[in-house]
């Protein structure tokens, strides 16, 4: 029998280090494209094999790891005209690695079956950094053979990898985890501003939250690093991929029955903060709208 072979769709911000750790770490040969020529080019020089269409991955790898934006690109990719199923290759199991909905993705599943096709989730948690460093959280659903099947290449990118039960457990995981961090630092925002106005130095404020039972990586990150200096970059998880996240999370809410109104105020919170020009701005620039004083305005603006 050949030597499992592994593939990579999607090498954006995050999918780019974290293949290159799969590259690096995997001890196999990983094949890997995306829309832009740019990041195959730069992990060519870590023993990448560029690949100028979904088509040739799939023609060349039994296992594909997918980082896209969302579940619409996840099942295009998977299922479209030029997407895994009709390219009729080697590929047996694929990972998605994105935020996808849970209904959509137990369907796709379905389908995949289908056409003797294993679809595992396996989204991922932390920063860029942390998928440089190879020190990504990654949930994962699907069978306990499933995870075993991709838990040695899963450690490749992340330090912690959680099996969650079947299919779409990891999804219900990671969209959960995001609704209560974008809830937790709406109530940091509000408690910087009602601090500011109160006379109370901001960063005074967070070094004493951060000593007592307030304390999270919410407040020492985003709100440490960013709502106290008032810093929103581009490209840092901006607010419009935020909404993305906490709408499946009222998403999955709603198939519950769950009225969930606690998130309903902070997704209506980001869905005003991107109407107001922070759509690509890392998202904890909704402060700007919880404290008029601050007056900001989103990166490039005029």
């Amino acid at each position: 029998m050949s030597e499992v072979s592994l593939g990579f769709i999607g090498l954006g911000v995050m999918g780019e280090p974290m293949c290159r750790n799969l590259v690096l770490k995997s001890g196999r040969k990983v094949y890997g494209t995306d829309r832009r020529a740019e990041p195959g080019i730069r992990l060519q020089q870590d023993g990448l094999v560029a690949c100028n269409s979904i088509a040739e991955v799939a023609a060349a790898a039994d296992i594909v790891f997918l980082s896209l934006p969302s579940v619409r690109e996840v099942i295009q990719v998977c299922t479209g005209s030029n997407g895994i199923v009709s390219a009729n290759g080697r590929v047996k199991t694929i990972v998605d690695m994105s935020t996808s909905s849970v209904k959509e993705t137990r369907d796709l599943a379905k389908t995949l079956d289908a056409a003797n096709i294993k679809l595992i989730d396996a989204p991922v948690a932390r920063m860029r950094q942390a998928a440089k460093d190879g020190t990504l959280s990654i949930m994962v659903g699907g069978t306990a053979d499933d995870f075993a099947h991709v838990q040695p290449y899963l450690t490749c990118m992340g330090s912690d990898v959680t099996h969650c039960g079947g299919t779409g457990n990891g999804q219900v995981v990671k969209v959960l985890n995001n609704m209560v961090v974008f809830m937790t630092v709406h109530a940091l925002a509000e408690a910087l501003t009602i601090g500011r106005h109160a006379g109370v130095d901001g960063k005074l404020l967070f070094d004493v939250m951060s000593m007592g039972s307030a304390d999270s990586f919410a407040l020492r990150t985003p709100g440490k690093k960013s709502l106290a200096e008032n810093v929103f970059p581009l490209n840092t998880f901006p607010t419009d991929y935020a909404i993305k996240d906490i709408s499946l999370a009222l998403e999955l809410a709603a198939q519950g029955g769950v009225s969930a109104d606690s998130a309903k105020l902070t997704a209506a919170l980001l869905k005003q903060t991107s109407a107001a020009g922070y759509e690509l701005n890392y998202y904890p620039a909704f402060i700007n709208l919880i404290d008029p004083a601050l007056n900001a305005k989103p990166d490039g603006a005029a």
